[in-house]
Parts: structure tokens; C-alpha cells; sequence
């Protein structure tokens, strides 16, 4: 980045923190705080271990400083300014989980826009506060949109702040699926006997109420809907794909999902035992599509540092924002996050790197070399390194 395009920027961040508005966290005085400045070289500095009280009012504290990026700890400390993690004295660490389009088994790297990036980032979070919510039962719960290429979730219940990372890392295992066995979903209840047995049947079953046993349950009725709809021979070829399934267990299973759909609707999967072990090979699959595929590092650490909600992306110029749980369907990372600061001007920028640039509810597709664009189009081209600043 060239002088003319940092100098650009941090003045122009400095013009946004002077009318911006900025909450701080919770205990924001018991955290430790950092940030990067806008310094020459190829690389970025973190200035770490301060304190609220280091920094001074955190409004002024953005105008005067004008930073790249703007941190704050998940953990609460006695002393955040300590130099060492030894010597803060941790007292306890929000619950923070994060997603990262980069980091989605679903996103395909130099294929996917930056917008369906984003479009396939916000369905994993809609997954994780599905785990979060009702598996968990937090209703505590910070959503904020990065800046970059994700969200953060931040939760504070007093139950969950004291744990240690082994317990951390058994919330992360959960809501990635990691580990889970088959036979730790399914319920068994002994039913009468038939005639000549003595003793009485064990029934398998698949809760239909919540948790992973109710996701396991869903996906097993939607994959027997769309075979039921399918034409048998369809149905059976597709049965087949699987693992262990032959042509004899296909056709059975098919035929107890035929004959037994009601008692699968009420979670029953013992059907046959075919069928039973088409629900097991499906799990597989269940956990693929709902799991959460979170960063498991900022979870699982206690003294993580993470983005300032209300502070800008240095690598965007999007703003870290809050998004209230009633407006997450409405937020549209490309338009609520451009700050007011860089709207209805327009500069000239320098393009090093063209393509596709989607902002704003536009869409650009810019040449290398001399451009007039819309300022939070140039904001986000020089942030990203696509653009130096240009002479005007």
C-alpha cells in the first residue's frame, strides 16, 4: 500500500470515528484491549496490553488514533494492561464463536463472489444460533457481522464464563458434530412381546423434539419423502449409492418407509432393519449439512482477542456491526455495513487488480488502471489492495 492511499484512509476513518457512535462491551474496563495502526511495510503491527484506561474514552480514544483495526478480550482480568497473560489475573471469558466464509466447507475459493460468500456464511450462522438458542438455551447472545467475511457471535451468561477451554472445546465438538456416534441419538423403550416371545421388544427411536437426534430425525424423513416421490426403480438406484445397501436391503428399506410412514413421522426407526441401517449410514449426512463449521481456536481460547462492534475493517471498510436477532433475515452485509462517511462522493482510484466489486446494492466490474468510482467502492478497493488512491 502506497503512502498517499494509507494516509488517504486513516484520514478518512478518522473523519467516520469523529460522528460515529460507538458502544463499548460489558466490563469493558476488565478487558484487554489492542488495535493496528496505519504503519508503513508490507505487514501489520498489533499494539496489545492496554486497558480502557490506557486508551481513554473509547470514542476519543478512535478519533485521535484514526487505528486499521480495533480489538477487545473475551476475557475479564484484573489486570488488562499486564504484559503477560500470566500476570492479568483472568477472572472469567465471554463465550465467542466465529465464522469465516474463508474457512466454510461449502465455499469454493476463487469461484464464489464475495457475495455468495457471504450468502453461504450467514446460513452456517443461522445454524449456530439454532445450536446456540435452542440446544443450549442462551438467550444472551451479540451477533455481529465482521467486517470482512463472516460474523461473530458473542455469549455472555454467567453459567458459561468461568469455563475452562476443555470445557469450551466440548461446546465446539457439539455444534460441529465431531465425535457423534449413531446410537447416542436413539432412545430405546421396550414394547410388548408378540406371541411366542417371552420377554419384551426393544423400539429404536429418533427424539423428534430437539438437538442433534431431532436434525437426524428431519434429515431421515426428507431423504424417505424424496424417495417416496421418486419412481421405484429411481428410488432404488439411489438407495444403492450407499454404503451396504445392495439391491435386497433397498428394496426393503423402501418398503417399510412405504408401509411405516406414520410411525417414522413419530420418530420410530425400527421399522426394519434395513431400514435402521440406511438411518444410521444417514447420519453421515446430517452432520455435513447442520453442523456449524465454527473457527474451533477463537472458541476454545479464553483470552482471545476479537473485533470492536462499531469500529471499521481496515481490510474493507465495512463497519463491525451489531445485528439485532429480529433483523438478521433483512441484514444485507454488502449495504448495512457501508458507513455514511463514504457514501454520495466520488474519488479516483488507482486499480491494481479488477474484477467484480458488489457494494452497496451496485455491481462494478472495473479495469486495471485509472478509475472514478463511488467512495465506499474506493474505501473497500484500497483496503482490500485491489486500488491505490489516485490523484484527483
Amino acid at each position: 500500500m502506497e503512502e498517499r492511499t494509507r494516509a488517504y484512509l486513516r484520514g478518512r476513518f478518522g473523519d467516520h470515528y469523529r460522528q460515529a457512535s460507538v458502544t463499548p462491551p460489558p466490563a469493558a474496563n476488565e478487558r484487554e484491549w489492542g488495535f493496528i495502526p496505519w504503519t508503513e511495510g508490507p505487514g501489520e503491527t498489533m499494539v496489545r496490553h492496554r486497558s480502557l484506561l490506557d486508551l481513554g474514552e473509547i470514542e476519543d480514544f478512535l478519533g485521535r488514533r484514526k487505528p486499521r483495526h480495533v480489538y477487545f478480550s473475551a476475557g475479564r482480568y484484573d489486570e488488562p494492561s499486564a504484559s503477560t497473560m500470566s500476570d492479568k489475573g483472568w477472572r472469567s471469558s465471554d463465550l465467542v464463536f466465529d465464522l469465516d466464509a474463508d474457512h466454510l466447507p461449502s465455499v469454493v475459493l476463487g469461484e464464489d463472489s464475495y457475495a455468495e460468500m457471504l450468502a453461504k456464511c450467514k446460513d452456517a450462522l443461522r445454524r449456530l444460533l439454532d445450536f446456540l438458542e435452542d440446544d443450549f438455551g442462551f438467550d444472551d447472545l451479540t451477533i455481529v457481522f465482521s467486517g470482512g467475511r463472516g460474523y461473530h457471535v458473542h455469549v455472555r451468561d454467567e453459567r458459561i464464563r468461568h469455563l475452562e477451554r476443555d470445557a469450551r472445546r466440548e461446546v465446539v465438538d457439539y455444534v460441529r458434530g465431531i465425535g457423534l456416534e449413531f446410537d447416542e441419538l436413539v432412545d430405546e423403550e421396550s414394547v410388548a412381546g408378540t406371541a411366542g416371545r417371552s420377554s419384551p421388544a426393544q423400539k429404536r427411536t429418533l427424539s423428534t423434539e430437539g438437538g442433534w437426534s431431532a436434525r437426524a430425525h428431519r434429515h431421515m424423513l426428507a431423504v424417505v419423502d424424496d424417495l417416496l416421490a421418486m419412481e421405484e426403480a429411481d428410488a432404488l438406484d439411489r438407495l444403492q449409492e450407499y454404503d451396504g445397501i445392495g439391491e435386497g436391503k433397498a428394496t426393503a428399506a423402501l418398503n417399510a418407509a412405504r408401509s411405516n410412514y406414520e410411525q417414522l413421522e413419530a420418530g420410530n426407526i425400527d421399522v426394519h432393519p434395513a431400514f435402521y441401517q440406511l438411518a444410521k449410514i444417514l447420519l453421515h449426512e446430517v452432520v455435513a449439512a447442520d453442523n456449524a463449521p465454527i473457527d474451533e481456536p477463537v472458541t476454545t481460547d479464553t483470552n482471545r482477542l476479537i473485533r470492536l462492534p462499531g469500529s471499521l475493517h481496515g481490510g474493507s471498510g465495512l463497519e463491525v456491526q451489531r445485528i439485532d436477532r429480529d433483523d438478521l433475515d433483512a441484514f444485507d452485509p454488502l449495504v448495512d455495513p457501508v458507513p455514511e462517511t463514504f457514501r454520495g462522493h466520488d474519488i479516483t482510484v488507482e486499480v491494481t487488480d479488477g474484477g467484480l466489486v458488489e457494494l452497496d446494492g451496485d455491481s462494478f466490474t472495473l479495469e486495471a488502471g485509472n478509475q472514478t468510482v463511488p467512495e465506499h467502492v474506493g474505501v473497500f478497493l484500497m483496503a482490500r489492495g485491489r486500488a491505490e488512491k489516485g490523484k484527483e
